[in-house]
């Protein structure tokens, strides 16, 4: 068994353990099986190639099968090779992806093309996919030349690697924290994998043929990929992460420029290397090139590091540490158009922990009684983290009760005030579970919102006085953001009460009109029950009263502000005088003149409660010794209600700013929703109402309806 073979049986093997021990830990999560189908498509790959390496073995000693075999075997290889994309685009699509599923609908048609058009190319156009019989060079190299099938196949694998690295690099984008202290290694093996697909597919590409030397190269690049990805998954006891990537798609990307450059730079070298006549060895010292850059990666990813560079470039360059128009446009961009308070607490901590290097930031909010406080986002707490010491509510009120004075960040490890010094002896373990290294008030308008935490930097440096300034200057955007939203909930929770007592004002006011008749009958009971046509209509009075009772109890809970009207034609006289026969009882006297009318459409409850709650209103403003009058007419296409009193009037300002309006009233006892209700009604019949009073003078109020 030759070294290649071992290689590939190990691989193999390797991978195959890999994907059973996946599929294992999640085997009802879809990313773990989308894991484990790529590892297996991986392991037959490997197995594959062991058997051509072989093969090669066999065509040295006899010729004329060995190259056969070779080419079976490559065959039978390539069938695996088209489905590594499909699966591993699907991994890249919903590894960290809370919306996988729509992101996968979203790219279905890509997916479908990766996978229909290499096997397409592989089985009806296989004639078409070697060019020729493998050959080997004097350095026993085999190499199988490519057709036109196997070129385009090659070209959909390509496309597939780039796109599978564009996703990986969209999810390390778009983590923070330990999150991505979690998936960085996941992300550089499955990465690096690809990268090195993308070399030796290029080489294919480029010289139009399979070297068997490339396929050895792909084998052995899983043993570096798959270390990486076991390191992250010790790391990650699940693949089941929650990452919510930006909309960015093509643009946002350093994939697609790297690699349209790395394919030009190898193009170009190509060409040089052809022309120069150097030997193709040259491909092992390029990729251990590429291999040395990947691990330079790995490094230049580190967190630490990172923070290190950027604070040197502060101190001996002799610019801003932060670009604070950059800050704040980023700010914005996130926070802009979110409506939650949660939303916005989860933007500004990431925010926060990118622009301070530091692995934990949390924003904490006061509840109501400012004595307790909340998780309102995390890089690094969770809901389910909150028990133990967390919830310790005398830490948690006293923590609240010093930072509410505190304009400024403060540093808990590096400052002696005596308050500082008192909660740490007193509540250690509880700022050490909530990771408490510095702390921030979320201030706004002199209202105390809560206290955003920072642990301490990977570089384990204290925060500057710049870094104190932008500091505050996030707390004080994320304390305007919260506040914004609060104030907005609690106007909407308003509008909702409003409505509410409006609908039940409604309501209200109908029972009140029905007990006012039922009053007047009564009151006048005594004095002419001996008459029967007095008792005939207070009976009928009585009965009407209860009726629309037991209707309006029926129909409470389908009230609404919206007037619900069941039209029919109506005379409106006929309304008129049977709403009067009902109203015998009010003490001002009422006189009638109904002129002939024409039909209308219009629902005659809702006409009566008009006529009911105008004549009522008359009744009160005239007193006892007012009058009322009771008119009708036709002008032109409309009929016209008229009621007229000679009673106390209303002001000329009440009539312009506040007749009409729910809960505004001249009367002591009224509830201002007659007029406003009656409004309605009208208004529901495409009809207007208009109001002709003067103060001490009396008031006219016309209902102007629609001729059918």
């Amino acid at each position: 068994m030759t070294v290649y073979e071992l290689l590939s049986v190990i691989a193999a093997l390797f991978c195959g353990g890999l994907a059973v021990s996946v599929f294992l830990k999640g085997r009802h999560s879809f990313v773990h099986l989308v894991f484990a189908a790529g590892m297996l498509a991986f392991a037959a790959e490997a197995v594959l190639n062991g058997l051509s390496f072989r093969a090669v073995l066999s065509g040295l000693e006899q010729y004329d099968s060995g190259p056969t075999e070779i080419a079976k075997w490559q065959n039978l290889r390539l069938l695996a090779t088209a489905l590594v994309p499909v699966a591993w685009l699907l991994f890249s699509l919903s590894f960290g992806r809370v919306n996988y599923r729509e992101i996968i609908r979203k790219w279905r048609y890509y997916i479908l093309a990766l996978l229909i058009l290499p096997l397409g190319l592989l089985i009806l156009f296989g004639q078409a996919f070697f060019q020729g019989p493998p050959s080997h060079d004097v350095a026993a190299h085999w190499a199988i030349p490519l057709g036109w099938s196997g070129y385009f196949f090659f070209v959909f694998s390509l496309l597939g690697a780039v796109l599978i690295i564009m996703n990986l690099e969209r999810t390390l984008r778009n983590s923070s924290g330990s999150i991505r202290w979690q998936i960085k290694f996941m992300v550089l093996g499955l990465g690096g994998i690809f990268a090195v697909r993308v070399y030796t597919g290029s080489q294919v590409l480029l010289f139009h043929s399979l070297e068997m030397g490339l396929e050895a190269i792909n084998t052995g690049v899983l043993f570096v990929g798959g270390g990486l990805i076991i390191w992250s998954l010790l790391r990650l006891r699940l693949l089941s992460v929650e990452i919510y990537p930006s909309h960015s798609f093509l643009f946002s990307s350093i994939t697609v420029v790297i690699m349209g450059i790395y394919l030009v730079a190898v193009g170009v070298l190509a060409k040089v290397v052809s022309y120069l006549n150097i030997s193709n060895s040259f491909l092992i010292e390029a990729l251990l090139i590429f291999l040395s850059c990947l691990g330079l990666t790995v490094i230049l990813l580190s967190n630490k590091l990172r923070q290190g560079i950027r604070r040197f470039v502060s101190l001996h360059l002799k610019r801003p540490k932060y670009d604070y128009r950059a800050t704040w446009r980023t700010f914005a961009h996130r926070t802009a158009s979110l409506i939650d308070i949660k939303e916005v607490c989860a933007a500004v901590t990431k925010m926060a922990g990118e622009t301070f290097g530091v692995p934990c930031v949390t924003a904490w909010l006061a509840d109501e009684s400012k004595e307790n406080l909340l998780l309102g986002g995390s890089t690094v707490l969770s809901s389910a983290d909150l028990k133990g010491p967390l919830t310790d509510k005398r830490a948690a009120r006293e923590f609240i009760k010093a930072m509410q004075n505190q304009e400024m960040p403060i540093d808990l490890e590096g400052t002696e005030k005596d308050w500082i010094m008192e909660l740490k002896r007193s509540h250690s373990k509880y700022l050490r579970d909530a990771r408490v290294r510095y702390a921030v008030s979320l201030v706004s308008g002199n209202e105390f919102l809560g206290i955003m935490t920072l642990s301490e930097n990977l570089t384990k440096d204290c925060f500057t006085i710049e870094d104190f300034d932008l500091l505050k200057t996030i707390a004080d955007q994320a304390a305007g953001a919260i506040l914004n939203i609060r104030m907005s909930q609690q106007l909407s929770r308003s509008r909702e009460m409003e409505a509410f007592q409006t609908m039940s004002a409604f309501f209200i006011h109908d029972i009140k009109n029905l007990a006012s008749t039922l009053s007047l009958t009564m009151q006048n009971l005594p004095t002419h029950y001996d008459n029967p046509e007095f008792r005939h209509d207070a009976l009928r009075a009585i009965a009407d009263s209860v009726n629309k009772m037991n209707t309006l109890c029926g129909g409470l809970s389908l009230l609404r502000q919206k007037v619900v009207l069941q039209p029919v034609e109506v005379d409106l006289n006929k309304v008129v005088a049977s709403t009067l026969a009902t109203l015998n009882g009010c003490k001002a006297s009422i006189s009638s003149h109904l002129n002939p009318l024409p039909e209308i459409l219009a629902d005659p409850e809702q006409i009566q409660k008009v006529i009911t709650n105008l004549v009522l209103n008359a009744n009160e403003a005239a007193g006892d010794a007012g009058s009322i009058r009771v008119t009708t007419e036709q002008r032109d296409d409309r009929v016209v209600l008229c009621v007229s009193d000679n009673g106390c009037g209303m002001p000329k300002e009440f009539i312009e700013n506040s007749l009409f309006r729910p809960f505004k009233t001249t009367k002591k006892q009224g509830m201002g929703i007659g007029l406003y209700h009656c409004k309605m009604i009208v208004e529901g019949h495409q009809g207007r109402i208009e109001v002709e009073s003067e103060e001490g003078q009396g008031t006219t109020i016309k209902v102007m309806l629609p001729v059918k």
